[in-house]
């Protein structure tokens, strides 16, 4: 059950003019299950991404990456769950390429229009065959508004899809940006997420884009852990169709349109960790006072990835010396230990290298008893801070885990 996460209203989610959705049943892994997104862009539509850093990364991330890279004009992204395609070697690409070419003889485009992207069971050979032979129908419900099928088409271990919208005045008129994502296990993002997909109707240069895209991936998607595990196939595309004929292009312009896009992106991975395997607590973990962000990052992440600390957060137990230690064995030799304060919600709980005089563990028991709370260490060494987002680490996260191929 996800942590006070509930589907979007189909209602809610915006078209954007020049970006067409059509989703099927290809029978990727299982039958009668919506598992084939096509996402069909007008032409001149700009398109930029972030891509895993994992170094046994998938073939569609490859041979998507390489297509961007080509700058013939993307005309396409085709999206499938059940199979990743990952650690498949050249057949991978094989196959990858295979599912290409198919969207190309579909729409009408070169195959190196097509961006491919892949989730599901790694080091099993995509059914490229099955994909190719869904097509048709996944073209024949391409619509506008069908942002809510797509969401839930996507999905692989994900309870709940995950989809939102913003509306920008920009100096030109209005635009509309929508997006989706999907992830709840293997999260431990290095540059975006699992998959997440981020869509607006007015023009920007392929530039701006990739910066918007960045400044987007680091203060969301990179903020998040479930696990700590980074997948071979994350990827967060952005797609600008320019069909609203509205251009950003004034620094105030991009600036109004970067923050309606990062706002949805960190929608888009809060949701992701409410709706982490087995989850049942929604963590913030704030780090202040180091010397920059990295450090506080990194911080951040040694508590959010610590399965000592992240089981006390299951059972409410306020263990505080999981925390500190994770703290400690953050990687930062000459951290004062002595000057660290932790905070759980506004409860003091340590100060001066140890628990707090007035600290009560019923205290820290009634914070971690609810299905949101606040983790915030302040090492009062310098003026940075960061924000983490986590969840904590049930039984039920091992039994998901244990069954995930069966």
């Amino acid at each position: 059950m996800a942590v006070e996460l509930s589907p979007p209203d189909p209602a809610s989610l915006r078209p954007v003019e020049g970006v067409e959705l059509g989703v099927t049943m290809a029978g990727v892994r299982k039958a009668n299950r919506r598992d084939l997104l096509l996402m069909r862009l007008a032409a001149g539509s700009t398109v930029a991404g972030v891509f895993t850093r994992n170094r046994f990364c998938a073939a569609p991330v490859i041979l998507a990456r390489r297509n961007l890279a080509a700058a013939q004009g993307v005309r396409a992204l085709i999206i499938n769950t059940g199979n990743a395609n990952a650690g498949t070697g050249d057949d991978g690409l094989k196959r990858a390429a295979l599912v290409c070419e198919g969207v190309g003889r579909a729409i009408g485009c070169a195959a190196a229009q097509v961006l491919p992207f892949s989730t599901g069971v790694i080091m099993e050979a995509l059914p490229a065959e099955r994909i190719v032979a869904g097509l048709a129908a996944a073209v024949a419900d391409l619509r506008a508004d069908n942002w809510a099928a797509a969401a839930e088409a996507i999905m692989t271990t994900d309870t709940v899809p995950k989809a939102a919208s913003r509306t920008v005045r920009l100096s030109g008129g209005q635009v509309s940006v929508t997006g989706i994502a999907k992830g709840a296990g293997m999260i431990r993002p290095d540059m975006a997420t699992m998959l997440g997909f981020i869509a607006t109707d007015a023009r920007v240069s392929q530039e701006a884009l990739q910066e918007l895209v960045r400044e987007a991936a680091d203060q969301s998607f990179n903020c998040i852990s479930v696990d700590g595990d980074t997948s071979t196939n994350d990827a967060f595309v952005l797609v600008a169709s320019g069909a609203s004929g509205v251009a950003a292009q004034s620094r105030a312009d991009l600036d109004a349109l970067g923050r309606a896009i990062t706002e949805i992106a960190v929608v888009l991975a809060q949701a992701i960790v409410r709706d982490g395997e087995g989850a049942t607590k929604f963590i913030t973990i704030r780090v202040e006072g180091g010397r920059s962000v990295e450090e506080c990052r990194r911080v951040a992440y040694a508590i959010a990835h610590s399965p000592l600390v992240k089981t006390a957060f299951f059972a409410s137990d306020p263990n505080l010396g999981r925390i500190l230690a994770a703290i400690g064995n953050a990687g930062i030799g000459d951290l004062d230990t002595s000057r660290l304060q932790l905070y759980l919600d506004s409860v003091l709980v340590a100060a001066d290298g140890g628990r707090h005089p007035d600290y009560r563990e019923e205290q820290g028991a009634s914070a971690l008893r609810k299905p949101e709370f606040t983790v915030r260490a302040v090492l009062n060494r310098g003026p940075a801070a960061a924000t983490v987002w986590t969840c904590d680490l049930s039984f039920e996260y091992v039994k998901i885990n244990a069954e995930y191929r069966t």
